[in-house]
């Protein structure tokens, strides 16, 4: 039997298999709740033989969100999570839901206050062609209003059948823009040295991991590396990522990349410049990506395993289960996973290229993705939900 297809445990959970579907914007909430579609695009992780799969981006409050076409974890949200999770769970699959907050990454116009709040003062490039140019500091009460909506967002998830929560301090989102020298430039005790801007996260995920219970599996994201120049780098992330565990977490998933400045470190490969314009609903932003583009976004070279090496400092500093993410692209590369100790892989886009890998796997094929890492997917789920644009095998 591949080591892959054995089961493991995640915190109070024992999962299937090793393989998770990790949390990869769907473009299916347009309403801000779950969809049809949403629903069947999980309950097909699960019938394809994913053990958790995560519903990807789930914000935590309304100014959580970067757009307003994104899931907002309220109770107009419950009677669709609850029928994700049964869905899921009828193909004998567990299901965990990302939780998120933009803070001053934002094209959110309903926002409160005039501006998104991020740890400083800054400019929002992001949000200039909506008219939300600027991210003002939060301040001692909005700081516990989101420490507060992380943990009602887990309480409100668990209670309609989740089985895990992600708790995500990732990508230039909220917590990870706290945790960012490069953006965190607070000098109260919410900043300054590496402590100072743990201090956010690591009480969010306390928080979290209270209001899930024994019960539930927390998981955090992580950034291995901001990739921008005074970003945060590995040797800090390895202390975050034993906070973390220290804090409640059952599993720590290394990533990387801030989604304003480094947006492809994740997803190496092509950069769809055109087919990202075509989606792109302001003219003004439009014209930016087909003038700046060359500029603003760089490509980085796709490279099986690629957070392989800094993943492997990670997993060796703590004892909660590390997941490798990035370039699992193969049996082989799964089986190298599992040898370096990895008790569990994540993966996006082989799973949508080949939504029967796990199958292919246990039939003792030679398995290899198809994704050619063109990173159109990117672009689909801007149009009608993320999906490969390769035809189905064999078609």
């Amino acid at each position: 039997m591949h080591p892959i297809l054995r089961p493991g445990q995640l915190g109070p959970l024992t999962l299937r298999n090793r393989v998770i579907k990790t949390a990869t914007f769907e473009g299916m909430t347009p309403q801000g709740v779950p969809t049809a579609q949403l629903i069947e695009h999980h309950a097909s992780m699960a019938r394809n033989g994913v053990a958790l799969t995560t519903v990807a981006y789930g914000a935590v409050s309304a100014d959580g969100r970067t757009f307003e076409a994104q899931l907002k974890l309220d109770d107009a949200s419950r009677p669709g999570l609850r029928a994700l999770a049964d869905a899921v769970h009828a193909h004998g699959g567990l299901v965990s839901m990302q939780l998120a907050h933009c803070g001053g990454f934002s094209r959110n116009t309903q926002v409160s206050k005039g501006a998104p709040g991020g740890p400083s003062a800054a400019l929002n490039a992001y949000g200039i062609a909506v008219g939300v140019p600027r991210v003002r500091a939060l301040d001692e009460d909005d700081i516990q209003g989101i420490i507060n909506a992380f943990a009602a967002a887990a309480k409100l998830v668990v209670e309609e059948g989740f089985d895990a929560v992600e708790v995500h301090l990732g990508h230039g989102y909220l917590l990870s823009q706290f945790l960012s020298p490069a953006v965190n430039r607070r000098r109260d005790g919410w900043g300054g040295d590496a402590t100072g801007r743990m201090r956010l996260p690591i009480e969010v995920v306390r928080a979290v991991r209270a209001a899930v219970g024994p019960d539930h599996a927390v998981l955090v994201k992580l950034n291995l590396r901001d990739d921008v120049r005074g970003g945060l780098e590995v040797d800090e992330a390895v202390a975050v990522a034993r906070a973390v565990v220290d804090a409640g977490a059952d599993a720590v998933e290394p990533s990387g990349g801030l989604v304003f400045k480094t947006p492809f470190y994740l997803l190496r490969g092509r950069t769809p410049v055109r087919e990202m314009a075509q989606v792109e609903h302001s003219t003004l932003m439009k014209w930016a990506l087909h003038v700046f583009a060359p500029v603003w976004i760089q490509t980085y070279p796709y490279t099986s395993m690629f957070l392989r090496d800094d993943a492997q400092r990670v997993r060796a500093a703590i004892s909660a289960p590390t997941i490798l993410l990035g370039g699992v692209d193969s049996a082989a590369a799964m089986k190298t996973a599992m040898d370096d100790g990895f008790e569990f892989v994540a993966m996006g886009r082989a799973l949508l290229a080949d939504p029967d890998l796990i199958a292919r796997v246990a039939a003792g094929e030679a398995f290899e993705t198809r994704c050619d890492h063109c990173n159109v997917c990117v672009a689909e789920m801007e149009r009608d939900g993320v999906r490969c644009i390769l035809p189905p095998r064999g078609a």
